[in-house]
């Protein structure tokens, strides 16, 4: 079976935090507890906020504003934490400084200001990626090895869920349209990139949706077709907590990924032979795999990683687009 190589055993880079949120929080977690890098600043618009993350994550140097941050000599790469609509932003201002950049999902709010990232990354010549995560972790490794094998035939159908139970507040970043809110952006893009890791670009996208009371999407459906029977069926909601669970069918056989399917995983094979067998995830916490892959293509003078390409982030910005025309939501400004 597929392995996935240890984090531990990556190059140890010296990271900037910008945003000090709850998935900065989760990222900074798993850099310390299971990377050789180091944490050696974090920056916020709220100085209380800086002070009390670099507290609880023993980061030695706290910056008011994300200009400082990016502009810090000890500083190799940056990771960007803040809303989707501040991405794009944040982004160009490390590039600009010449850092590196993990830019947490959705990459930006539409692809056309991705490509404002990455034209800016190919003129500085800086490494820059997506964190999704979910792709550098060793179930889903273990999945493209099985399905690559033809343990379950050709695939014809894949489905994915994610859906959260979120109270409505007007105030949250969620349910803001100027935060780039809703649930395709902040939940539906792990489905939509499960889909494309596996299938790559729909030939077709067909989605309905309903939106909250501040006219961002509250829940949306997704049927992405690719040639003449193959579809992902996929679906996202803020209005209950779903599985999010993954499921694989293929013409010999069919994968199950308990939830949640995006995080540290396992997943059950069966195939229409009478033949089954498990995958066990060995590690309960992920990020640090997203946080090795970026050290490692650093060391080696890269600028992009070869399992969350530029070009993958882009098609995946283009199915979320295609989605939110089709169900009625745009983002002031854009």
């Amino acid at each position: 079976m597929a392995r996935t190589e240890d984090p531990r055993t990556a190059p140890p880079i010296r990271w900037g935090v910008l945003g000090a949120g709850r998935i900065a929080g989760s990222f900074a977690d798993a850099v310390t507890r299971h990377t050789r890098a180091q944490l050696v600043a974090v920056g916020s618009r709220n100085r209380d906020r800086a002070e009390r993350f670099a507290t609880a994550h023993g980061i030695p140097t706290t910056h008011l504003g994300y200009g400082p941050l990016v502009e810090d000599p000890q500083v190799d790469a940056i990771y960007v934490a803040t809303p989707h609509s501040e991405h794009l932003e944040h982004a160009l201002l490390a590039i600009a400084a010449g850092k590196h950049v993990l830019v947490e999902k959705a990459f930006t709010r539409n692809a056309a200001e991705a490509e404002q990232v990455f034209a800016a990354a190919r003129e500085a010549g800086v490494f820059v990626m997506e964190a999704m995560w979910t792709r550098f972790l060793p179930h889903v490794a273990a999945l493209h090895q099985v399905i690559d094998a033809g343990e379950i035939g050709d695939v014809v159908n894949v489905s994915a869920d994610h859906g959260q139970l979120m109270g409505f507040d007007p105030a949250s970043r969620l349910f803001a349209p100027e935060l780039a809110g809703g649930a395709l952006l902040d939940l539906g893009v792990y489905p939509v990139s499960f889909a494309h890791d596996l299938l790559g670009v729909p030939d077709a996208v067909s989605a309905v949706g309903r939106l909250t009371e501040t006219g961002v999407d509250g829940q949306v459906s997704i049927v992405l077709s690719y040639g003449e029977r193959t579809q992902a069926t996929l679906s996202t909601t803020l209005w209950a907590r779903t599985p999010t669970a993954a499921h694989i069918s293929g013409t010999e056989g069919y994968i199950e990924v308990a939830g949640p399917f995006y995080g540290p995983s396992s997943f059950r094979v069966t195939r229409l032979d009478g033949r089954v067998w498990t995958f066990d995830q060995p590690s309960a916490q992920g990020l640090q795999y997203e946080a090795s892959e970026v050290a490692r293509r650093i060391e080696a003078g890269e600028t992009q990683s070869p399992r969350m390409t530029w070009q993958g982030t882009l098609e995946v910005l283009r199915t979320l687009d295609e989605v939110r025309r089709q169900i009625g939501v745009a983002y002031p400004g854009e």
